[in-house]
């Protein structure tokens, strides 16, 4: 989800990854991990409503298991009187759009899951300086630095700006073995 206030660089950079590449990961080049399906807007073929049908099947329980990726600082929606900070899509029975914070809070109890790829979704980033009136944050900043996912992973940060590919990459690998019972998972519970 690039729906935060950010460059989207972090994206970018994963595209230069080569221990293994995003294609890697897609065309089933790696054994033993389970099948992988981005669903980035800089990086997905749908766009629109085909696009955003995995968000909203996702937020509906119809998706699991999934990882939710975040890049981009999260803005604090309740800081001012109206309007929003980010947004991404619309929902579907309003019309208005759905909120950064409010997908995260759609998605954050059902991912498998999350990672904060970047400093901007890590920690904040250079929006979290004194005086954005967005009272930017990190993703463990908005859900809480002792969050869990439902299978009771911390959130995980890969900081960077922008993120080094190969050690997001390492990261969600280690995450896909885990996924696969490959790997030992207490080092992250």
């Amino acid at each position: 989800m690039t729906a935060g206030l950010g460059c989207d660089g972090d994206t970018v950079a994963m595209t230069g990854a080569s221990q293994p590449s995003i294609e890697d990961l897609v065309l089933g080049g790696i054994p033993g991990i389970p099948k992988v399906r981005f669903h980035n807007p800089f990086l997905a073929y749908e766009v629109g409503e085909d696009f955003m049908k995995f968000f909203y099947a996702a937020a509906a329980a119809r998706i699991d298991p999934f990882i939710l990726i975040v890049e981009g600082s999260i803005p604090n929606e309740k800081n001012k009187a109206g309007g929003y900070w980010a947004s991404f899509g619309t929902d579907p029975t309003t019309g208005q759009p759905i909120t950064t914070c409010e997908w995260i809070d759609r998605l954050a109890p059902k991912a498998w899951a999350i990672i904060g790829a970047g400093t901007c979704a890590a920690y904040g980033g250079i929006h979290a300086m004194h005086g954005n009136p967005t009272d930017a944050m990190g993703l463990a900043d908005y859900l809480g630095w002792e969050w869990k996912s439902k299978t009771g992973i911390p959130i995980i940060n890969v900081a960077g700006c922008p993120v080094h590919p190969d050690s997001f990459m390492g990261t969600l690998i280690y995450l896909l073995q885990m996924a696969a019972d490959r790997v030992p998972s207490q080092q992250l519970r």
